[in-house]
């Protein structure tokens, strides 16, 4: 049993790190980072990397990194080689702890582990339609997923959760679990955050009344890109940016889009800089946000850092995050998305939907999820 803080060694699976893997790489960068920002210097840390292009962006963050271990694990994610290879490689370590910071844990690791649960998304949308794999091989995946996933829930210590509504599906799955899951919102990231400031220590917000929208995040069914589309058929003098770092579905979608004859309407950036992305937010009379199946939403909360309105789907999680701030919408009527689209380009529709997005950005932040997770791994080893 560990009674203090002393000699404690954590190991983070950060595989999945980096925003190539989206909202997901986003959380572990962040983690990682913010963890180091926090006084507790008898903890020895390792993080397991895929590659060296992950290590960058938070070495750099991070002044005094003699606490951390490095370890390279090229073992792709959702694999059979991660379930065989990876314990192996993790109990080298000795840890005191493992967070695996997504559902994919090594079923046979058997030392205290802590696991994040992002979404119960692949409970929701079955079917091969939901991906781009054949029938056979999706529902050998499915299977496996589930068995990860139940296994996850019922190994780990802890459960992080980002939103409330996530909890209430697990628990809808298996209502033991309740002193299990810690819930702990995401944040902005550190580019956002600057121009967050900005905008709120001068006092002067900006109005852009350009008639483009923007949509950041991947392009799978349950996105719901296809509204979007079907608003843009109606107001021709709008236009589309779509901010898509991943491959998957992008070239589905860039056919779609010639289907509709949208081609003069929607632009695909590709991948963007954080600080690339701020501008091009930032130059957009609203973030749109179709989706029908989300753990937490994090781009529209970034919009709303930067002074952008942001228009999203009335799912019950996005009500919890963005609480009034934003324009909802029925994710299945284009009518809808089409009237708030037109609703923002009245000046004092935008400012006030601008102003509650800018207080409501405030009270999400990357330190506050990093010592909440902290605060868990303690407790998770006091019980161990």
């Amino acid at each position: 049993m560990k009674s203090s803080v002393s000699n404690i060694t954590i190991g983070i699976d950060a595989r999945l790190s980096g925003k190539e893997h989206a909202g997901i790489g986003r959380y572990i960068e962040n983690l990682l980072i913010e963890l180091q920002k926090i006084e507790k210097p008898n903890i020895n840390w390792v993080y397991f990397f895929h590659h060296q292009k992950q290590v960058t962006p938070i070495l750099k963050k991070v002044k005094n990194n003699s606490n951390i271990k490095i370890v390279y694990v090229p073992i792709r994610h959702y694999s059979f080689l991660e379930q065989i290879r990876l314990p192996a490689v993790i109990n080298k370590e000795n840890l005191d702890l493992l967070h695996v910071p997504h559902f994919n844990i090594p079923l046979l690791y058997k030392k205290t582990l802590v696991v994040t649960i992002h979404d119960l998304l692949w409970h929701q949308q079955i079917g091969p339609e939901v991906t781009t794999l054949p029938a056979w091989k999706y529902y050998l995946k499915y299977i496996a997923y589930r068995l990860v996933t139940t296994k996850a829930l019922h190994n780990s210590k802890k459960i992080f959760v980002p939103t409330k509504t996530v909890k209430k599906d697990i628990l809808l799955l298996n209502s033991s679990l309740e002193n299990k899951i810690v819930v702990t919102p995401e944040g902005i990231s550190e580019s956002f955050e600057k121009q967050h400031r900005c905008l709120l220590n001068s006092g002067k917000l900006p109005h852009n009344n350009k008639k483009t929208l923007v949509y950041v995040g991947s392009l799978y069914p349950h996105k719901n890109i296809e509204i979007v589309f079907q608003a843009l058929l109606k107001l021709k003098e709008f236009n589309l940016k779509i901010v898509c770092a991943r491959n998957v579905f992008v070239e589905r979608t860039r056919k779609r889009v010639t289907q509709l004859n949208l081609q003069n309407q929607v632009e695909f950036t590709g991948y963007l800089t954080d600080d690339e992305l701020v501008k091009t937010i930032q130059n957009s009379l609203a973030l749109v946000q179709p989706s029908k199946s989300e753990g937490f939403g994090l781009t529209a909360i970034e919009a709303m850092a930067v002074g952008t309105p942001t228009i999203v789907s009335n799912l019950p999680v996005f009500k919890e995050i963005y609480q009034n701030a934003p324009l909802f919408f029925d994710p299945n009527s284009s009518d809808e998305l089409t009237q708030n689209i037109k609703l923002l380009e009245d000046i004092k529709t935008y400012r006030y939907h601008q102003d509650l997005g800018l207080k409501t950005a405030e009270l999400y932040s990357w330190r506050k999820m990093a010592k909440a997770t902290l605060d868990a791994y303690l407790s998770a080893l006091s019980i161990a």
